[in-house]
């Protein structure tokens, strides 16, 4: 039997749909293994279609192309190591989601996933049939166990493999990013080497599809739990590591272990990748955004910058009267120091001529937000032009505390096709923001040094759109919108959990009123990166007409 066992590990970034693009990086990581000597080249859960395919997979011509992708794959890959990779397998009307053992030009195996997580943002339940639980596949005379993903997370799958055979397991993912996730991770997978005696290898796919980003960071433990190799986060590698038999089983030779980002690092690098993706793999080059002077905005320039370097920016500043002359001063240095293209286009003009239109109609009606309305919205209406005309995508600015409250005006500042910040509170937004001026890493694409003025992040927010305004004339200041939203929305909290948390019984009802109202606002805005387990979207998905209140529930209930 032979003593060691060579595998190439490729934790790379797939596109949904280019079945070809995926198979050619498939095709490039098994010459790779080749070339090293490998006995298996690996690649993580639905490689080939991309992750998540969602109802694609019930367009007969798209399952039929992927399976014969696969196919097609085996024969190039025929001279040299067996080559793993995720996919979709079909038998009869029932469709899988599967692992492919591909060697001597030939499929020979297929696992099929068991456990199919329906909950979050994964709908595989209705995706996908289940498959029965089986044994391991043998390479050689090596017998590998490959739970898919979430058949990992549960002790059945593993504790068959392991009493039918396997030697160590091999574990393909296709998990995204939350904040805790890699932590979550390691520890359900100590679990399960410690009650396989098994070493486990743990694959995950990285890079960006619509609201996901996945992270990466796959990593190898002995048995006993012990870390044999900890690959990065958020970036493509490919890693080769030997097993080597011992008396009592296999043993992963000890690698390399690179450190995990602290947790803003993490939340950063998941914003750039996913607004980097989002427009690698939609075909957009350059992006353009409203810069205001705010510190939403300055962020999302910062993250563009990194994500697609400067000079594939183009940030737009559109004063009104209102507009402070520090905004003006702090967007043109913020726009100077990232080195961006800055464009100025006033809308006082355009502005007056939209109400003398509307004089004859508005006659006798008081000044009030609709008026406000009009300004966000001219703003949206040009830079959606500036779009059309050069090609650029446009990137929205709302962080989640706005998002949540609905403090964002539908067709004007929610104009756009993405919003990095989505799935970040205002108070992380402050953050962030001095944490990137104190940072600067390889994988940034921006500049090095305090890019974000620090009158940005220290004056007091404000939309501009009437004399002297504050956010907090609208709303509870940011760390208490913050703590009340983080109650109702990422724990799915109520209104006394706001009160033990020493809210007040107004600003947690006003909190309430204004996110149920917001729903219809949501359900028309851009995709943004997800960062919480609680990401709206698809994470949060509540009725657009919703007349649940639980203050007025309470009321009732009292009165009765």
């Amino acid at each position: 039997m032979a003593d060691t066992f060579k595998i190439t590990l490729a934790q790379l970034n797939p596109t949904v749909g280019n079945l070809n693009g995926n198979a050619d990086k498939a095709f490039q990581a098994w010459l790779n293994g080749k070339n090293n000597e490998s006995d298996l080249v690996a690649l993580p859960e639905m490689f080939i279609t991309g992750y998540n395919p969602q109802d694609l997979i019930f367009k007969p011509s798209f399952l039929s192309a992927a399976i014969e992708t696969i196919q097609k794959l085996a024969k190039a890959c025929a001279n040299g190591p067996a080559l793993a990779i995720g996919g979709p397998w079909s038998e009869g009307k029932a469709v899988f989601n599967a692992y492919f053992i591909l060697k001597s030009g030939e499929i020979q195996s297929v696992v099929e996933k068991h456990h199919l997580p329906n909950e979050s943002v994964f709908d595989e339940l209705r995706i996908f049939d289940r498959g029965a639980v089986s044994g391991p596949y043998s390479i050689g005379n090596t017998r590998i166990g490959s739970p898919i993903c979430e058949d990992a997370w549960h002790e059945d799958v593993v504790e068959t493999q392991a009493e039918t055979g396997a030697e160590f397991l091999l574990i393909p993912n296709g998990s995204p990013y939350h904040r805790g996730k890699r932590d979550d991770r390691l520890n359900r997978m100590v679990s399960r080497v410690l009650e396989s005696g098994l070493p486990l290898i743990y694959l995950n796919m990285v890079g960006a599809q619509d609201d996901q980003v996945f992270d990466g960071g796959s990593f190898a433990l002995n048995p006993g739990g012990p870390l044999a190799l900890q690959m990065p986060m958020f970036s493509e590698a490919e890693t080769d590591i030997v097993l080597r038999r011992h008396l009592g089983g296999w043993i992963i030779e000890d690698a390399e272990k690179v450190k995990i980002p602290d947790q803003q690092e993490a939340d950063y690098h998941a914003m750039v990748i996913g607004l980097r993706d989002y427009c690698v793999k939609s075909g957009f080059e350059k992006v353009l955004l409203g810069l205001s002077g705010g510190i939403d905005s300055a962020l999302v320039a910062v993250i563009a910058s990194d994500a697609l370097g400067s000079q594939n920016v183009r940030c737009v500043m559109l004063p009104s009267e209102y507009t402070s002359q520090s905004s003006l001063d702090d967007a043109s240095t913020l726009a100077e120091n990232l080195g961006c293209r800055y464009d100025y286009i006033p809308i006082s003009e355009g502005r007056q001529a939209i109400n003398n239109m509307l004089a004859p109609l508005f006659k006798g009606f008081p000044t009030d937000i609709t008026e406000e309305n009009i300004q966000s919205r001219l703003r949206g209406l040009l830079l959606m032009a500036t779009s059309n005309k050069f090609g650029e995508m446009l990137l929205t600015t709302g962080n989640k505390s706005e998002v949540a409250v609905g403090y964002a005006t539908i067709y004007g500042d929610m104009a756009g096709g993405y919003n990095p910040i989505k799935d970040l509170y205002k108070t992380s937004v402050f953050n962030i923001c001095r944490w990137r001026n104190q940072q600067h890493r390889a994988w940034m694409k921006g500049p090095n040094g305090v890019v974000i003025p620090p009158n940005i992040i220290t004056k007091p927010p404000s939309a501009e759109l009437r004399p002297s305004q504050r956010d907090s004339d609208s709303l509870p200041d940011y760390p208490v919108l913050d703590g009340i939203l983080e109650i109702l929305v990422d724990r799915d909290g109520s209104l006394e959990d706001c009160k033990s948390a020493g809210y007040s019984q107004s600003d947690s009802e006003l909190v309430e009123r204004l996110l149920y109202l917001s729903e219809y606002k949501r359900f028309q805005s851009a995709p943004g990166t997800r960062l919480s387990p609680r990401a709206f979207w698809l994470d949060r998905r509540y009725p657009i007409t919703n007349n649940w209140r639980e203050s007025l529930y309470l009321q009732r209930t009292r009165n009765d």
